[in-house]
């Protein structure tokens, strides 16, 4: 796994987890890749400077290390999942009405397609992206 720091065309900084630059191409083009504060789609690598552990002479743990991203997007999903209305594929709808005063301002979470995320970030509507990983078994 290869962990990149990434930049929307908005200056918008955040990091990605890739299994290789192969994926990290293949998905960019696929346009999977967006921007987790504004939704934009046009994503590149950002200059970083590279991790190394050899002053602790301890080797990153990546399993460990992906493990406990996924519990703490477990614990999100959770939180999120407790506090906020579901709105399914009204998702957009919903927000606007919030946005523009229609119906009373209170936290929701449903589904956009990047098409129309892009439509919600264009008219200053603020929603936040997150990798929803399954439940639990």
């Amino acid at each position: 796994m290869i962990l990149f720091q990434l930049r929307c065309c908005k200056d918008h900084h955040f990091d990605g987890w890739f299994r290789d630059n192969a994926a990290f191409d293949a998905q960019r083009a696929a346009g999977h890749i967006t921007c987790p504060i504004c939704g934009d789609a046009e994503v590149e690598k950002a200059i970083m400077a590279p991790r190394l552990n050899r002053a602790t002479g301890q080797a990153l743990d990546v399993p460990d290390m992906a493990r406990a991203m996924r519990q703490a997007l477990g614990e999100l999903r959770k939180s999120v999942e407790e506090n906020c209305d579901y709105v399914g594929e009204r998702f957009p709808e919903e927000a606007r009405k919030i946005h523009y005063g229609e119906t009373e301002t209170r936290a929701i979470y449903g589904e956009a397609s990047s098409e129309q995320a892009d439509e919600l970030a264009e008219e200053g509507i603020t929603f936040q992206r997150i990798p929803w990983v399954p439940g639990e078994n």
